[in-house]
């Protein structure tokens, strides 16, 4: 299931690594030796080997409390800001309030 289905040839050698087979069954071609196909060298780039990332028990534990330190900051910022909207909506509408008294008192008089 999580076997690599791309071919990896560290160095290049001239023998392909085949793909792995999801049911098992392994092919057995090999391609030609590089003093055959030397010719043939300039159609096939040659991709750069790509090295795979290993995730140990304890690289695990730190990312994932990474992850959660990550979804903690950010929840905090955005209670924050929900805070501070509420907070303006609170102050503007006590403003108009007194602001609504004093023209009702003024009109009074």
């Amino acid at each position: 299931m999580f076997r690599s289905r791309i071919p990896v040839n560290p160095l290049p050698t001239g023998i392909v690594t085949p793909l792995a087979q999801p049911s098992g069954v392994e092919s057995t071609r090999e391609s030609a030796p590089m003093g055959r196909d030397r010719h043939n060298s300039a159609a096939a780039p040659i991709a750069p080997a790509r090295t795979t990332v290993q995730l140990t028990p304890g690289s695990a534990v730190a990312l994932a409390a990474g992850g959660g330190a990550v979804v903690l900051v950010v929840g905090a910022v955005l209670v924050s800001m929900l805070l501070a909207v509420a907070i303006t909506g609170v102050s503007v509408a006590v403003i108009a309030v007194v602001l609504r008294l004093l023209v009702k008192d003024m009109h009074k008089h």
